[in-house]
């Protein structure tokens, strides 16, 4: 097959500045082309990546486009100038690939491929302006709900296909002793519950936080995803009475600086709030490969892969005091014996390796041919 992956407007890809849209579909891009299938990717310019060029058996081409902002309606604009540059290099190809905004809506001409939009986020009502796409791909079952919910006569067009551990997944928990560290890896940003981590944190008891360490480490910049300097100010000065009990660190985007923290830490705490922002939690798979227990937010995205006190622990981040409902699950985890994490980890590797890049991508690579198979019965 001819497979064209658009990817958004304002990172680059390889997945220099993170994202973790850039990031999935690059390795499935790269698995494609081990597949034998003809891939071509399509991204925004960067300094230090030329305009076009062959990787791994997948052709890149890179077009003028801009870094985000915190303007909604700017980044809706450049997400449109972009999609414009796009549209003079696309190639033919049976399926195209887009998680942006506008590309659906712009990328009609059937000659670039069957359009398949992969809908990265929770759905806010655009659905409806994608009745030409082929296939509305959603990465969980509650995404995939919310798209028939809002286009009930496209449902037939709606799938739900996780997303892709990027690397190989631990071939089992390693016995080393972890430090006592709660790690967050994430965007910087209020929709992820680092507030709600830091308190928590903040308010138990001396003896019960022992000599456990809070390590958030992330993207703060606008134009990384984050929510700028000012919240990333707030969040130090909230967790400032507990001194470097909780530290604050530069992203990491390479696979294994990320592996190497997630091997180190004893937990893993996602506490996102985004329930409309929030759609699989690759991070959370990230940590579960690795053998570092999770702790999540009851999203109901999370329960497509995490049962809670199996492969990972859950809390009702919609409770009167959600604070408190973190606590009641934290506190525990913290003061109990090495041999619970342990095989909550142990549990997780498991879970983690059914996401692994090969094997989803095979459910993409079946779903791309049932497409064109549908759509060469209807020519017919």
């Amino acid at each position: 097959m001819r497979i064209t992956i658009l990817q958004g407007p304002f990172l680059p890809v390889p997945p220099l500045r993170g994202g973790a849209c850039e990031k999935l579909w690059y390795k499935l891009g790269t698995e494609f082309a081990r597949c034998g299938h003809q891939v071509t990717s399509v991204s925004r310019r960067f300094p230090s990546l030329p305009n076009q060029e062959m990787v791994d058996g997948v052709r890149y081409l890179r077009v003028r486009s801009f870094d985000s902002s915190k303007r909604m309606v700017l980044n809706y604009l450049k997400d449109l100038i972009y999609n414009l540059n796009v549209r003079r290099v696309l190639p033919a190809a049976d399926i195209l690939i887009t998680n942006t905004l506008l590309g659906p809506i712009i990328h009609r001409t059937s000659s670039t491929g069957a359009l398949y939009v992969n809908v990265a986020r929770y759905p806010k009502g655009q659905m409806k302006y994608y009745s030409q796409a082929a296939r509305l791909q959603a990465p969980s079952t509650p995404v995939a709900q919310a798209i028939r919910d809002q286009v009930p006569h496209l449902a037939d067009r709606v799938t739900a296909i996780p997303n892709p551990l990027p690397w190989v997944s631990d071939a089992q928990l390693s016995t080393e002793h972890r430090e006592k560290v709660i790690l967050f890896l994430g965007r910087i940003h209020p929709e992820k519950g680092l507030r709600l981590l830091i308190e928590g944190f903040t308010g138990l008891a001396p003896e019960v936080r022992g000599d456990w360490r809070v390590e958030v480490r992330g993207p703060w910049r606008v134009d990384q995803g984050g929510a700028g300097r000012a919240y990333l100010d707030e969040l130090k000065a909230v967790a400032a009475p507990l001194g470097e009990a909780v530290s604050f660190h530069d992203p990491l985007f390479g696979d294994e600086e990320l592996k190497r923290e997630l091997r180190r830490a004893s937990l893993f705490v996602y506490p996102s709030l985004a329930e409309r922002g929030e759609t699989f939690g690759v991070s959370v798979i990230e940590a579960m490969s690795c053998g570092c227990p999770p702790l999540v937010s009851g999203l109901e995205c999370f329960q497509d892969f995490l049962t809670d006190d199996h492969d990972g622990f859950v809390f009702d981040h919609r409770a009167d005091s959600p604070v408190e409902a973190l606590q009641a699950r934290l506190g525990p985890l913290l003061q109990a014996p090495e041999s619970l994490r342990y095989e909550i980890g142990a549990n997780g590797i498991k879970t983690a390796r059914e996401y692994q890049v090969d094997r989803v991508a095979t459910l993409y690579l079946e779903d791309f041919a049932s497409i064109l198979e549908n759509q060469s019965t209807l020519d017919q």
